[in-house]
């Protein structure tokens, strides 16, 4: 497949040893310049660069994904190996849970390596997360977590949680209402009325009382979701006429920004269901969210602080800029809109964020922030405090 891309390294032409007949070669993917940080292969893959190295995106009907030496290569159906990816390169790799197929050797190399492979389903939920179990010692850190279902510390984190992602929705509409101060006066004061009613709910989070943990819960759960509601009426004002956005909807989402908020925050939870594990956590034990067969609700509590400042405000910022388009077919994204999307939610998750006296990438933060929950837990320090990003 030749490619007048100078950062991907194409072979000269190749020939059939047996047959004598012409070859199209394959496309050694090795980096991307400093300044691109994402590039669609085809449609259906794409390669982010981050200075972790690259995540692969792939899907597409009939292609399959396998290991040859030391590079993971791409097959089209009728078995043509049109990419490839040194290992060596590879930070992660996002797989459709439709239409691939891919070999255990590959699965058992990326494991080895240390590579998080995710399946992620057409709307953006986790199917798998496939890693060693060999890379992370549990048994402590599992032991407290059980405890803190009783000894408080729970009920601590899941206040801090809420409290974290209200405070993250409050700066995401100030992040948005900067550049509409002056030329949509109305709108922006508007927007300070919603951030000043979510003052009340922080409030209101300081004074829930830490009775049993689903006595705390009902109550933080309330408080959460009468501020959701005051949030999610303020997106609609900001989004505007811009992208049909009929209020927030969770099953059963038709309209394009809701389709892209519930396939965002599927891929949102695949990066922390990932950070959960490697700390030494149980994804099925949490504190907000209640327990259920299937249900990692740790993961849900640690993804609430992330949604605003990653998920929300790419849907956000492509809608503003009129790159939402009506989807093909209703409740679920094109080839297109789904690889412009994964684009530019990995960069953001590749972003830099000023946290902790630093600058660190995103997906750094959310590692950081479950080790701390594990620490918090486990009581090796006194307080959680929820990632909050610079407006």
């Amino acid at each position: 497949m030749p490619s007048d891309n100078p950062y991907l390294d194409v072979p000269p032409i190749q020939y059939n040893l047996l047959t004598g007949e012409e070859e199209i070669p394959t496309v050694r993917v090795e980096s991307l310049p400093a300044d691109d940080l994402s590039y669609n292969l085809e449609d259906g893959i794409t390669v982010v660069q981050s200075p972790s190295g690259l995540t692969a995106s792939i899907s597409g009907n009939g292609c399959h994904v396998g290991k040859r030496s030391e590079r993971l290569v791409i097959r089209k159906k009728d078995g043509r190996a049109v990419w490839q990816i040194p290992m060596a390169r590879l930070h992660e790799v996002i797989l459709d849970a439709r239409g691939l197929s891919i070999t255990t050797d590959l699965l058992t190399a990326l494991a080895e390596r240390g590579i998080r492979t995710s399946i992620i389903a057409f709307n953006g939920k986790p199917v798998a997360e496939i890693a060693s179990p060999l890379l992370t010692a549990v048994v402590e850190t599992r032991k407290a977590q059980f405890e803190a279902l009783k000894n408080g510390r729970g009920l601590r984190l899941a206040k801090a949680v809420v409290a974290g992602k209200i405070r993250n929705q409050q700066r995401l509409l100030k992040y948005f209402g900067k550049y509409i101060s002056t030329s949509q006066p109305d709108l922006f004061s508007s927007l300070q009325e919603d951030i000043s009613a979510m003052d009340d709910a922080q409030k209101g989070i300081e004074q829930v009382a830490e009775t049993t943990l689903d006595e705390t819960r009902a109550r933080l759960m309330g408080i959460e979701g009468r501020a959701g509601q005051r949030y999610w009426s303020a997106v609609g004002r900001i989004i505007g006429g811009r992208a049909p956005f009929p209020g927030r909807t969770h099953r059963g989402a038709s309209d394009p920004v809701n389709v892209m908020l519930n396939f965002g925050y599927g891929v949102l939870y695949s990066q922390v269901w990932g950070a959960v594990h490697f700390a030494g956590l149980e994804p099925f034990a949490g504190f907000l969210h209640t327990d259920r067969a299937g249900k990692p609700s740790l993961v849900f509590d640690m993804v609430e602080e992330f949604r605003a400042p990653v998920v929300d405000r790419t849907v956000i910022s492509m809608a503003q800029l009129g790159q939402v388009r009506a989807l093909k077919t209703p409740g679920m994204l094109d080839g297109v809109l789904k690889t412009e999307f994964l684009s530019k939610l990995l960069e953001r998750i590749d972003g830099t964020e000023s946290f902790d006296g630093g600058k660190y990438r995103i997906r750094s933060i959310i590692q950081k922030q479950c080790r701390l929950a594990a620490s918090f837990i486990r009581g090796s320090v006194e307080e959680y405090r929820p990632f909050r990003f610079k407006w």
